[in-house]
């Protein structure tokens, strides 16, 4: 297990922007010639789009684009794009949260034919303390100690939420061969959390704000305090998941080529820097200067069933096996 101290997050970078616009509506195509996408993601990757796209516009082929800005819990996102909501370039959290557009016939069957199979970034699941870490907390069974409190968002709205407690699930349940092992194990950890906010982002504020005794996320938020100066260490469980982050472009942009230009700009060394500057770790080789531990019992979702199982099994708002532990807790499970 490894152990990181992290400095922290200011007030003014925590901050979740909902939307974030420039030069006026999105997909637009302006009387200057310049021309609009829009970008519509989870809430973590904020900091590193902002820095990317500024990268972008001073590229041949980025200067004259502009760019509406999206960002939000993943669950909700993806549906607000399948309600209507504009998008040119997705990411979320989450491969289900671009299957529902694909099943929604917004995004093509074929987004994930390449070679990194649709996925743009990479982190994995991490525990998060106070600075010193007072309580000792340092493995999964540490976090279901009575009353250690525990701040993870809610699974029915946060990709993040899904990816945290399958990281538990699967470290407890030995990759899901004893599935009743690693439900007692989500039981007992959701019964620790006082709060379950909607997105990633926001439980990372709700922590930093003085809630919770630990707090689980993704290593990239963890390195995002560090960055930003809060009082928080963070530890790498010896067995945690390998989270994956998908994008696409959507079939109906009003500007396609444009689209798929950034798209492509997005997998270069240049971008893929900016994200490992972020804390995410690149998913194509090249990009030196960063060190990631690996932990030595990484696993995949693949291990614990691929997404179209796991979801169907755990987080179907109605039958999932995690919702029926929320509905005890009285936690909203839909929408």
């Amino acid at each position: 297990m490894r152990v990181r101290r992290l400095g922290g997050i200011a007030a003014a970078v925590v901050a979740t922007t909902t939307l974030v616009t420039a030069c006026g509506g999105g997909g637009s195509a302006g009387g200057d010639g310049k021309i609009q996408l829009a970008l519509v993601a989870y809430s973590t990757p904020q900091a590193a789009f902002e820095d990317i796209i500024k990268a972008y516009q001073k590229t041949p082929e980025g200067k004259n684009i502009t760019f509406t800005q999206s960002y939000g819990a993943s669950g909700d996102q993806s549906r607000a794009v399948a309600s209507g909501l504009k998008a040119d370039i997705v990411e979320f959290s989450l491969e289900t949260d671009i299957t529902r557009l694909v099943d929604a016939g917004l995004v093509a069957p074929d987004w994930n034919q390449n070679a990194t199979k649709g996925f743009l970034t990479k982190s994995i699941a991490v525990i998060g303390t106070r600075k010193g870490n007072p309580k000792g907390i340092k493995t999964w069974d540490d976090l279901i100690k009575p009353g250690t409190e525990v701040i993870t968002p809610n699974p029915f709205t946060s990709g993040g939420a899904r990816w945290n407690l399958l990281a538990g699930y699967g470290a407890k349940s030995g990759k899901g061969a004893d599935q009743a092992a690693g439900l007692d194990y989500v039981g007992k950890l959701l019964a620790n959390v006082p709060v379950q906010d909607d997105s990633g982002r926001k439980s990372l504020q709700t922590f930093v704000g003085g809630k919770g005794d630990a707090i689980i996320t993704y290593e990239n938020e963890a390195i995002f305090a560090q960055q930003n100066n809060q009082p928080i260490d963070y530890t790498v469980p010896d067995s945690t998941i390998l989270i994956e982050n998908p994008v696409a472009v959507t079939k109906n942009s009003a500007h396609p080529k444009e689209a798929a230009a950034f798209l492509k700009y997005l997998y270069s060394s240049e971008a893929q820097t900016i994200f490992a500057k972020n804390g995410y770790r690149p998913v194509i080789d090249g990009v030196t200067g960063f060190t990631f531990p690996t932990p030595p019992q990484l696993f995949t979702i693949n291990d614990l069933g691929g997404w179209p199982k796991v979801t169907k099994d755990f987080f179907d708002a109605k039958t999932g096996l995690v919702a029926d532990i929320e509905r005890k807790l009285g936690v909203a499970t839909e929408k």
